[in-house]
């Protein structure tokens, strides 16, 4: 299979003024720019507000030998206009601290917010979660876990966090997403991931 590789770099944009327009929970930077063109020569000036967020990394915890998924449930304020509940059904996640490696993250975060141990990890791929908009780079991980006691709930107070873990066999967790109850693309994609995966992930755990 042939590699895809884009002709164009970074060197292909050239900015000609970025500065910060809001800076609170969330930063949005104004730019205005332009970029080399598929047909030749450079864009018109392109004015765009960027979304800056730190890298995140997302983690879905599997238990090799009850076949299980520990998920977290917590409120999302970007599902306030989903009629069913913004509530959602997800990966344990987080944003990764300066100089923080990413397997680092992702065991923390795996503690913080479901009291888990990773005993093993697996990374499953990097992704952009909405470039069109923001810089927010996904880092996803599978977790290898022993979920017989997992539960409760756990977050970081300081953070605001109230997240429930919920522990339920693969299969449920794949039919969730048909049902629409798994209705985030972190937790989609690493779901998808472990059915086309689970047998190869079995004989090496």
């Amino acid at each position: 299979m042939r590699k895809f590789i884009t002709k164009y770099s970074q060197a292909d944009v050239k900015i000609i003024s970025r500065e910060i327009s809001y800076s609170s929970f969330l930063r949005v930077d104004k730019l205005q720019l332009r970029h080399e063109l598929f047909g030749g020569g450079l864009s018109d000036v392109i004015h765009r507000e960027l979304l800056v967020r730190a890298n995140v990394v997302g983690v879905l915890l599997y238990d090799p030998d009850r076949d299980e998924v520990v998920l977290v449930q917590q409120f999302r304020v970007g599902g306030l206009n989903e009629k069913s509940s913004p509530w959602m059904l997800e990966l344990i996640a987080g944003m990764v601290d300066k100089d923080e490696a990413l397997e680092a993250a992702a065991i923390r975060e795996s503690a913080e917010e479901a009291d888990c141990k990773v005993i093993e990890i697996v990374r499953i791929c990097d992704y952009f979660n909405s470039p069109g908009v923001s810089d927010e780079k996904v880092t996803l991980f599978c977790g290898k876990v022993d979920a017989k006691n997992a539960g409760g709930i756990f977050g970081l107070a300081s953070e605001h966090e109230d997240i429930e873990v919920v522990v339920m066999a693969s299969d449920d967790a794949f039919k969730a997403i048909d049902s629409g109850a798994v209705n985030n693309a972190m937790s989609i994609i690493a779901l998808q991931w472990l059915a086309l995966n689970k047998q190869e992930l079995l004989r090496n755990w």
